[in-house]
């Protein structure tokens, strides 16, 4: 039987696109009346309890009036509205070439799933793209409380798979001390540096772009 692989989203499927990220907060920051820069690094400190748990608006709310702002509930949902926009907008930059490759994978048998370290935003615009109709299951920080490297969030996506850790291959660019932690579970890691080359240390198997990934499986 094909094993199911467990790929990474940000800088693995998709461009992780950090400066387009830093505009758009700047944006928002001026639509609730706060510094932009001070919203950007005030973004930036809480990637931790962003990805976590805390929702759209309530980053929005939080963050404003740790800086001084009183924005009113609109201007906090036109922010969590534009912050909205990029997740989507994000999710719908996957290139047409990761599609085929994940359909090819899904011809060849493979269940595929998804582990990533992802705020509110994402979680909530991931159900409508291209590549949620492409993953039998889809594990995202924000909705389990657990985030990579911890050998829960892995074990989590496997068992929804219906399969052991051992069975997976997990594949990602290394961000977040990701590969750790999925060798730790037994699972059998491949490196990606398509989009970053996040974790050059790492001795294991490599690709250099997704494409490659289905005749090494087979």
């Amino acid at each position: 039987m094909p094993r199911p692989v467990i790929f990474d989203l940000f800088h693995t499927l998709i461009d992780g696109a950090n400066p387009e990220r830093d505009r758009v907060v700047g944006e928002m920051a001026l639509m609730v009346g706060v510094e932009p820069a001070a919203l950007v690094s005030a973004y930036h400190a809480t990637w931790r309890d962003r990805m976590l748990g805390w929702d759209v608006a309530e980053t929005v709310r939080i963050l404003a009036r740790r800086l001084g702002g009183t924005p009113t509930e609109e201007q906090v949902a036109r922010a969590a509205a534009h912050r909205r926009e990029l997740a989507a907008r994000l999710l719908d930059g996957v290139a047409p070439k990761t599609l085929a490759l994940l359909d090819a994978l899904r011809a060849d048998g493979h269940p595929l799933g998804l582990i990533s370290n992802a705020t509110a935003e994402t979680a909530e615009a991931w159900h409508t793209s291209a590549l949620a109709r492409r993953f039998d299951e889809a594990v995202f920080s924000c909705t389990v409380g657990m985030a990579k490297p911890d050998p829960a969030i892995y074990r989590t996506a496997a068992e929804r798979l219906g399969v052991d850790p051992t069975d997976c291959v997990f594949v990602g660019d290394g961000a977040d001390g990701e590969l750790a932690g999925a060798a730790a579970v037994g699972m059998t890691v491949i490196r990606t540096t398509e989009h970053h080359d996040t974790d050059p240390a790492w001795e294991g198997q490599m690709l250099a772009t997704l494409g490659e990934l289905p005749a090494l499986l087979r």
